[in-house]
């Protein structure tokens, strides 16, 4: 796995910085990051990292599988697929990853929203309490769930469409007064093209059996657990498919796409 400098280092005072060789950054203060968004747009989903390696540098997460095979979700250091049938697999060490974000989580902070909420509202709410939105945070909400609307994608064969176009086969899910935990990372706007401007969340239910990236939910009186991170540890691939896709398109328009909730 190359890395570009060693790491890239995103600092809290917003400049760009290296991490020197030798030395070791806070693990708590850290959000690793295999690949970059978007790649993954551009159809790179052969995986370089092994779960096992991702583990090493970090027990929550969020990412997909070796040939866009479903939704990743890591949560108290154990992996789970959550494949196009909407149930979830424990990831073995040996299967690999094309892109994936990890950490440590240590909540910093628990904000209590009060009524119900939505994703939307949620978003809203957490943003109007946020210290600053030039942070990277971890976001995790355990709790019993009104509803909750999920999807996954099918796993992708050769050549490899754009993400675009493989998320147009992907299955909708709904689950109804359901018990589990939503995970994942709001990342700051200047971030476009190398991860998600905003947040990014996926679900799980509590027995573990099934989940997948969040569309949409109904909770009342959530705890939100936050964790920020000023720093950013980005390795990417070392290999032809993603040496030779072109990565200089403005991505927004295709992500607000990808990333919306569909009419069911």
């Amino acid at each position: 796995m190359m890395k570009v400098a060693g790491s890239i280092c995103i600092a809290s005072f917003l400049a760009l910085a290296f991490l020197i060789p030798g030395t070791i950054a806070s693990e708590n203060d850290t959000l690793f990051q295999t690949s970059v968004i978007s790649a993954l747009m551009q159809g790179v989903y052969d995986g370089t990292m092994t779960f096992k390696d991702l583990g090493a540098h970090g027990d929550f997460g969020i990412g997909t599988v070796q040939a866009l095979d479903g939704e990743m979700i890591g949560l108290d250091g154990e992996f789970y697929q959550i494949k196009s049938n909407g149930i979830a697999y424990p990831l073995s060490d040996s299967m690999k990853t094309p892109f994936a974000e990890v950490a440590f989580f240590k909540p910093e902070e628990t904000i209590a929203l009060n009524g119900t909420s939505n994703l939307t509202e949620l978003e809203n709410r957490l943003d109007g309490r946020l210290v600053t939105k030039n942070l990277f945070y971890g976001i995790r909400i355990d709790g019993t769930f009104d509803y909750v609307k999920t999807r996954s994608v099918p796993m992708q064969s050769k050549p490899y469409p754009l993400l675009s176009e493989a998320t147009k086969a992907q299955k909708v899910f709904e689950f109804h007064n359901v018990k589990g935990t939503i995970i994942g990372f709001r990342c700051p706007d200047y971030v476009l093209g190398v991860n998600v401007p905003g947040y990014n969340l996926h679900f799980i239910t509590m027995d573990r059996s099934a989940g997948g990236h969040l569309l949409d939910f109904n909770l009342e009186n959530a705890s939100v657990l936050v964790d920020s991170f000023s720093e950013l540890d980005l390795s990417l691939p070392e290999n032809e498919e993603f040496y030779q896709a072109d990565l200089s398109e403005n991505p927004q328009a295709t992500l607000v796409k990808v990333e919306s909730n569909p009419k069911t």
